[in-house]
C-alpha cells in the first residue's frame, strides 16, 4: 500500500461492507448516544441563551423567577411538537420535510435552506464559543492561537464524521458526561442551598417585581420580559437536531427518537431554567471579559479548598473545560444533520444530486465536507467573534420552528375528521407556532441591523440557487422523455419496453454467450431511453460485429435508500428488473445478452471490479457507456452532472481495459420547462 493509502486509512477507517445486513446497525444510535450527538446541540445553549436573557433584566432581576419557568415550559412545548413531527415523518428530515409536503415545495425549499445555514452557524458558533470558554482561563498571550485552535477543533470533527456516525459520537461521550456532572453539582448547590430559605427567597422576588411594576409599569414589565424572553431564545435552538435526525437512529426509530427527544428537553430545561435560577440566587452580574456562567461557577465553587489545595478553582477550570467541550461536542448536530438535509433536498432535485451519496464509510462524505468547508468561511469571515454569529444564528432557528409549526397545525385541523385524537395536538403546535413567531419577529427586529441582514441574504440566495438547480434538473427530465419517445416502437408497444410486437422475444435466453465471439459490456443505469439509444448507437457503429452484450448496472446506495435491510433488498430488485427489460429489448432486436449488476456507494469503483471480472470472462469484449452530452458544456453542468461514464473510462484504461464512451447529446435550451423531479438522473446511460 501506498504512503498516501495508509494515511487514508488511518484517518478514516477501512471501508464497510454495503451489503453487510448489519451495517446500517453498526452507524445507528441509541437513545443515549443520539442524545449525545443531538442532544448536545441544544445544552450547550445553555452556556448562552439564560446569559444573553439574564443580561437583558439588567436592575429587574425578580422577573428571572418567571423568565425560567417560561424557558422551561418552552422548551416542553416546542419538543412536544418535534415528537409530533417524528410520528407523522419517521423517515426523518424535519423541518424540511415537514414544510415540503404539508406547505408545498416552494416553502419546504425554504425551510431547507434556512436549515443549511442554521447548521452552518452551528458548526461555527460552537466551535467559536468553545474555544472562548477554553482560552478565557488561558494566558491573555495566548489569544493569538485561539483561531488556528478553533480550525483544529473543525478538522478533528471533520475527520471523525467521515469515519461513521458512531464512532464520532462515542468519540465525544466523555465530554458530554462531563458537562452534566459538573453542571449538576453546581445547580445543586446554588439552588438546593437557598431551599430553607425559600420564604426569603420568594419575599425578595415579590419586592423585586413589584418594584419593577411601579418603575415600568404592567405594560412596560410585559415589554422587558417578553424581550429578555426572545433575545434568550438561543436557548431552544437544537431542539430540532432530533426531528431531521431519525433516519440514524437505531430500531424501532420512532420510539428511540422519542425517547432523545424526552431526554433533551428534560436536560436543557432542567439547565437552562436552573441557570437562570442559580444567577438570581447567588447573585451573579455581568462582569467585563466574563461569561455569566463563569460568575457563577466561580461564585459557588471558587473558594472551595481541600488541605490548602485550590479545589475550587480546579473545579471551575474543569467545569470551563466541559462547557467549552460541549460546545465542540454541539457542532455535531450540524455534522450530522446537515448533510442529511441537504441528501432530502438532493433527492427532491433542490441540491446537486451527489449530495445524496455516500462513501465507501457509508457517510455522506460530501455533506461533510461541504459543511466543513462553510464553517471555514465562517470562522474566516467573523474571525471566531461569537457576538457577531450569534446575530447572524438567531434568525433562521426560528423561521424554520414557525414554518415546523404552521404546518403541523394545518396537518392536526385537516385531520380533525378522521383522528379522534386531533384536539389533544392541535393546541400544542399552535403555541409552539405562536412563541416562535414572536420570538422571530422580535430577533429579525433587534437584530436585522447588526449582522442579521447577512443570514437573510444568504438565505434567499441559497434558495434562489435552490430553484435554479431543480428546472435544470426538470429540463433534463423532459428531454430524456423526448428522447424516449423519439426511439423507434417507443409509441407502437410500450408493453414491450419500446419494441415492436413482431420484435417480440422468442425463448428463452441462453445461459452462457459465446465467449469466442466480441461480446458487448454496457453499462446502463436505470431503464430508460438513453440505454437503448446507447445500444442502438453501437450496433448502428459496429454492424453487424458484436455477437452478443452483457448489460452491467451498479445499484448505487445513497442515503435515501441506507434505511435497512428492506431498503436494500428493494433497490436490488428495482435493478434486476431495469436489467431484464434490457435483455428483453435486446433480445427482441436479435441480440442473446446476459445482466451483471453489483451494489455499492460509488459507481467507478464497482464499474472497474465488473469490468475486470467481466473482461477476464470474454476476453474478446469491448466495454461500453453512454454519457449524456450537453449542447453547452458549463461548469453548471459539470456540477450538476458527475460524467460517471468518462471516470469509469479513465479507471478501466488505468488497468489496461479498453473503453468506449458512447455520448449521448441533449439539447436543452429546445426543452420547455414543467414536470416533477423525484429520484436523480444518472449520467450513466439512465
Amino acid at each position: 500500500m501506498s504512503p498516501t493509502f495508509r494515511i487514508r486509512r488511518a484517518l478514516f477507517g477501512a471501508p464497510r461492507d454495503v451489503k453487510d445486513p448489519h451495517a446500517f446497525h453498526k452507524l445507528s444510535l441509541v437513545a443515549l448516544l443520539a442524545w449525545v450527538g443531538l442532544g448536545a446541540d441544544g445544552l450547550s445553549s445553555s452556556a448562552y441563551g439564560p446569559d444573553e436573557a439574564f443580561r437583558q433584566l439588567g436592575q429587574h432581576q425578580g422577573l428571572a423567577v418567571f423568565l425560567a419557568l417560561a424557558m422551561a415550559v418552552t422548551v416542553f412545548i416546542i419538543s412536544y411538537g418535534y415528537s409530533r413531527i417524528i410520528e407523522q415523518f419517521p423517515s426523518g428530515g424535519g423541518g424540511y420535510v415537514v414544510a415540503s409536503k404539508l406547505l408545498g415545495p416552494r416553502i419546504g425549499v425554504l425551510s431547507g435552506a434556512a436549515l443549511l445555514v442554521d447548521y452552518v452557524l452551528t458548526i461555527t458558533i460552537s466551535i467559536a464559543s468553545g474555544a472562548d470558554q477554553i482560552f478565557s482561563f488561558l494566558p491573555a498571550g495566548w489569544l493569538g492561537l485561539k483561531l488556528g485552535f478553533a480550525f483544529v477543533g473543525l478538522a478533528a470533527l471533520t475527520v471523525m464524521n467521515l469515519r461513521g456516525v458512531k464512532e464520532s459520537v462515542t468519540a465525544i461521550a466523555p465530554v458530554f458526561g462531563l458537562f452534566l456532572l459538573t453542571h449538576a453539582i453546581v445547580l445543586f448547590i446554588a439552588i438546593g442551598g437557598h431551599l430553607p430559605h425559600a420564604g426569603a427567597v420568594a419575599s425578595q422576588v415579590r419586592t423585586s417585581v413589584a418594584h419593577t411594576r411601579s418603575t415600568l409599569g404592567l405594560l412596560g414589565m410585559l415589554a422587558l420580559f417578553v424581550r429578555a424572553y426572545s433575545l434568550g431564545g438561543g436557548t431552544y435552538t437544537g431542539i430540532e437536531a432530533v426531528s431531521n435526525g431519525v433516519g440514524i437512529m437505531r430500531e424501532p426509530r420512532v420510539r428511540t427518537a422519542q425517547r432523545t427527544m424526552v431526554l433533551m428537553a428534560t436536560s436543557l430545561a432542567l439547565t437552562a431554567g436552573g441557570i437562570l435560577l442559580a444567577y438570581l440566587l447567588v447573585g451573579v452580574t455581568p462582569q467585563a471579559g466574563k461569561t455569566m456562567n463563569f460568575v457563577l461557577f466561580d461564585r459557588v465553587a471558587g473558594a472551595w479548598q481541600v488541605a490548602g489545595l485550590p479545589v475550587g478553582r480546579i473545579f471551575v477550570v474543569l467545569s470551563l473545560l466541559a462547557e467549552g467541550g460541549l460546545l465542540f461536542v454541539a457542532a455535531q448536530a450540524g455534522f450530522l444533520d446537515g448533510p442529511r438535509v441537504m441528501a432530502n433536498m438532493a433527492t427532491d432535485s433542490w441540491l446537486p444530486h451527489r449530495f445524496s451519496a455516500l462513501s465507501e464509510r457509508l457517510t455522506m462524505r460530501n455533506g461533510v465536507m461541504l459543511m466543513a468547508g462553510a464553517g471555514a468561511l465562517s470562522l474566516i469571515y467573523t474571525g471566531g467573534d461569537v457576538s457577531r454569529l450569534v446575530v447572524m444564528y438567531s434568525i433562521n432557528v426560528f423561521l424554520t420552528f414557525t414554518l415546523s409549526n404552521v404546518a403541523m397545525t394545518l396537518f392536526w385541523w385537516r385531520a380533525r375528521k378522521r383522528d379522534k385524537l386531533w384536539y389533544k395536538h392541535l393546541p400544542a403546535h399552535v403555541m409552539a407556532a405562536s412563541l416562535c413567531a414572536v420570538i422571530l419577529v422580535i430577533t429579525v427586529y433587534e437584530k436585522l441591523a447588526e449582522g442579521g441582514w447577512l443570514t437573510v441574504l444568504i438565505t434567499v440566495l441559497l434558495t434562489l440557487v435552490c430553484f435554479a438547480i431543480r428546472r435544470h434538473y426538470q429540463l433534463v427530465v423532459r428531454a430524456l422523455k423526448k428522447l424516449d419517445g423519439e426511439l423507434p416502437g417507443h409509441e407502437e408497444s410500450p408493453e414491450l419496453y419500446g419494441v415492436p410486437a413482431d420484435l417480440a422475444p422468442v425463448g428463452p435466453a441462453p445461459a452462457l454467450l459465446d465467449v469466442e465471439k466480441p461480446v458487448a459490456i454496457l453499462f446502463v443505469g436505470r431503464y430508460s431511453g438513453l440505454g437503448r439509444h446507447a445500444l442502438l448507437t453501437l450496433m448502428r457503429m459496429f454492424p453487424g460485429h458484436f455477437a452478443s452484450v452483457v448489460f452491467v448496472s451498479i445499484a448505487v446506495v445513497d442515503s435515501d435508500s441506507f434505511k435497512g435491510k428492506d431498503e436494500l433488498l428493494q433497490l436490488e430488485e428495482r435493478t434486476q428488473a431495469d436489467l431484464d427489460r434490457y435483455r428483453s429489448f435486446a433480445h427482441a432486436l436479435g441480440l442473446p445478452s446476459q445482466s451483471r449488476y453489483a451494489v455499492g456507494t460509488e459507481v467507478a469503483v464497482e464499474a472497474e471490479k465488473l469490468g475486470q471480472e467481466l473482461l477476464r470472462r470474454y476476453p474478446k469484449a469491448l466495454v461500453v457507456a453512454g454519457q449524456i452530452i450537453f449542447d453547452e458544456d458549463t461548469a453548471w453542468n459539470r456540477l450538476l452532472h458527475n460524467e460517471t461514464a468518462f471516470i469509469i473510462q479513465r479507471r478501466l484504461q488505468h488497468v489496461g481495459v479498453p473503453m468506449v464512451v458512447l455520448p449521448v447529446q441533449l439539447n436543452l435550451s429546445a426543452v420547455g420547462t414543467g414536470g416533477t423531479v423525484r429520484r436523480p438522473v444518472t449520467d450513466l446511460a439512465a
